[in-house]
């Protein structure tokens, strides 16, 4: 993890630049509109508050909204983490996932997807994070911190299965992922493959 944000560079970029239209004229560079994008996930900040060398923070946000529609960013991480992980002699897929989530704190005037996470005592979301061994994140989703762990990991199923690959042998999870969850991720498993996960 870096410490500091800094700019793509020109290796990144040609890494991610072949999921991006580039064929089209445009107003706004791409590869800014990235960087852009990166600074706000490193700072923290709020969308109107992007100034600076960035373009205006409407067209930053509309490009962010297209590709968070459209599929561009999983494809992206996804192209990325196989990347990595061959870059360090492994298979480009793994075969040992794991599964866990985070309740996280709200402030008071955000209402979408909120619940009281009574374990933790935290009012707010929780996020479910789906890593393989080294810790790169290959699923992600955000529902209510009211939500049990592994029911509401069920919808992931999919998307565990198609990002991993016919690789996958191994779900990992504490006891929060025992029941509804762990048999769910069986019988897709099945349906997918005919071998259990």
């Amino acid at each position: 993890m870096t410490k500091q944000f800094s700019v793509l560079t020109d290796s990144q970029w040609a890494a991610i630049s072949p999921f991006l239209n580039l064929k089209r004229k445009r107003q706004h560079d791409l590869r800014q509109i990235i960087n852009a994008i990166l600074w706000l996930l490193r700072s923290g900040a709020q969308w109107r508050n992007l100034a600076g060398p960035w373009p205006h923070w409407q067209a930053v946000y509309y490009y962010f909204d297209q590709w968070k529609s459209d599929g561009t960013f999983e494809k992206i991480n996804l192209a990325l983490n196989k990347m990595d992980r061959q870059r360090f002699g492994k298979e480009a897929y793994p075969s040992l996932l794991c599964i866990d989530s985070q309740s996280v704190k709200l402030s008071p005037m955000i209402c979408e997807y909120r619940g009281l996470d009574v374990y933790k005592r935290v009012n707010g979301r929780k996020r479910q994070l789906v890593v393989d061994t080294q810790g790169r994140l290959w699923v992600a989703q955000v529902h209510s911190a009211g939500d049990s762990d592994g029911s509401a990991a069920v919808p992931l199923i999919k998307d565990i299965l198609w990002t991993a690959g016919e690789r996958l042998e191994k779900v990992l999870g504490d006891q929060a992922y025992n029941g509804i969850f762990a048999q769910a991720l069986g019988e897709w498993s099945i349906e997918r493959s005919g071998v259990p996960v």
